[in-house]
């Protein structure tokens, strides 16, 4: 099976496109797609490793589900596209960085940006019926991520692992080792952001890390 997806990355997750819970997961995805309305477009399905090639990668923010609004997801965690109004998890993260660095909200939430510094930007379920939360959750996508995870895990260049809510916490027992950065606080959510992500200051020391490591600091 030939999947489109950026060529460092489609190198070192090549073991994952021949296993039967890959092929299982594309057909599902084939399937939603044809019968029913399915975030993001399937061209965007990828975006994230398109943006953001294995070598190129200093920071990792892991989210959970893409946005099943109309327009919103295009493909890269917590991203919106250009035009459309920040969501509540959105609003909290340039809150944060507003306080954190002084950074002024920017005119949009496409976060491409982002990607394009070396922010892998990943969403541990890459697609979602519309207008159902966690429709696409258990299909196999999980087991995916995990891998790109491990992928990540394994390199010997440092890099920040922004680990916010419960459910990207628990992808810490992959990251073992010692020259990786991991930095946990609550979900961005309204429903969490003030138990801690409010104060976190994740992105003054994400930049203070990558900076000790020789590396530019990604312009929040």
């Amino acid at each position: 099976m030939d999947v489109k997806i950026e060529p460092s990355w489609k190198a070192a997750l090549a073991a994952e496109f021949t296993q039967p819970y890959f092929l299982a997961l594309s057909a599902f995805v084939r399937e939603a797609y044809q019968q029913t309305q399915v975030f993001p477009k399937g061209s965007a399905i990828f975006k994230a490793f398109e943006a953001c090639p294995l070598e190129q990668v200093k920071v990792v923010i892991l989210g959970q589900d893409p946005y099943h609004g109309p327009n919103q997801a295009h493909g890269l965690s917590f991203s919106v596209q250009q035009g459309v109004p920040f969501p509540p998890s959105l609003q909290n993260i340039f809150k944060e960085i507003r306080r954190d660095l002084g950074t002024p909200f920017p005119e949009h939430g496409d976060l491409t940006r982002w990607a394009e510094q070396g922010v892998l930007l990943l969403n541990a379920t890459l697609t979602v019926q519309a207008h159902q939360a966690g429709s696409h959750q258990k299909k196999g996508w999980e087991q995916f991520t995990d891998a790109v995870i491990r992928v990540l895990a394994e390199r010997e260049a440092p890099m920040v692992f922004l680990l916010w809510g419960a459910y990207a916490q628990k992808k810490a027992a992959i990251l073992h080792r010692p020259e990786h950065l991991k930095l946990h606080a609550p979900h961005p959510s309204p429903l969490s952001a003030h138990r801690g992500f409010h104060g976190c200051g994740h992105f003054s020391q994400t930049n203070a890390f990558l900076q000790e490591q020789g590396l530019t600091p990604i312009k929040w």
